[in-house]
């Protein structure tokens, strides 16, 4: 059994009166690659606001590495991408290289010169994210899943154990999303890295993903990826309050039934 690296218990949030999540619990074990699925308002930001230390629960605990959030200093461990489109100006006069560099500031403080091992692991990472080509190109020249390829090298360049991400394939082409989520694939199995990926993609995501969290306010499902594609219609249907229809691929060939 693996180590969990997150710990949500009895966790609950509210924004003046409404309460947006309740009664929480969840684990995240290192190497999972766990997609966070449910309807627009379910809570799946603020559930990452809250891991992130952005918020504080009204009730219950958060742990990362087994400490208490309220403790917990050493952030450089974790990674977070956001949508692109609410996160940057495409206009930005900055190479891919001086982008992904920029992920090294917070270990490195922002005047710092960049030495040769600094240069060789950006370049490593670049590479890891298969935007080596484009390493002089202007961010700004890039394609919508590009620059997401790149925001998630600047996330990886400090080398965190988990890397969160919010929808990263909003903008992105959709002939290219499968290509992008087998990168991420490839980062969690080769590279080690617990991944959280929130989606409305539930149909693309089921064969990449080894977990699935599902919320809407409550946990309705948490466990790996078989148990959650037995759910059918009418189970998703109840989660997300209106008539659900998906397709949940199994790796080689797509399986009518529980899907949306």
């Amino acid at each position: 059994m693996t180590k969990s690296v997150i710990d949500i218990k009895d966790v609950s949030f509210r924004y003046e009166r409404e309460w947006v999540l309740e009664q929480i619990n969840l684990s995240v074990h290192k190497g999972d690659f766990l997609g966070l699925v449910g309807p627009n308002g379910s809570g799946k930001s603020t559930l990452l606001k809250l891991i992130l230390g952005l918020i504080k629960p009204q009730t219950g605990e958060i742990s990362l590495f087994h400490e208490s959030i309220a403790k917990f200093k050493d952030w450089n461990r974790i990674g977070f991408v956001s949508q692109k489109a609410n996160s940057f100006n495409s206009g930005f006069p900055a190479t891919v290289f001086e982008v992904v560099a920029s992920g090294l500031t917070g270990k490195l403080g922002l005047f710092r010169v960049l030495k040769d091992q600094h240069r060789k692991l950006i370049m490593e990472t670049i590479d890891a994210v298969g935007m080596g080509d484009f390493v002089r190109r202007n961010i700004g020249e890039l394609s919508g899943g590009q620059q997401q390829r790149v925001f998630i090298a600047r996330s990886l360049v400090s080398k965190p154990d988990i890397l969160i991400l919010d929808e990263p394939t909003v903008g992105v082409d959709e002939r290219n999303v499968r290509s992008f989520y087998d990168m991420l694939v490839q980062l969690n199995q080769e590279q080690g890295i617990t991944l959280i990926l929130v989606t409305h993609d539930i149909g693309t995501m089921t064969d990449k993903v080894t977990h699935v969290a599902c919320l809407n306010k409550i946990l309705h499902f948490h466990g790996d990826v078989g148990e959650f594609e037995k759910f059918n219609s009418d189970d998703l249907s109840a989660v997300y309050n209106h008539d659900v229809h998906a397709i949940l691929h199994d790796h080689d060939y797509e399986q009518e039934g529980a899907k949306i």
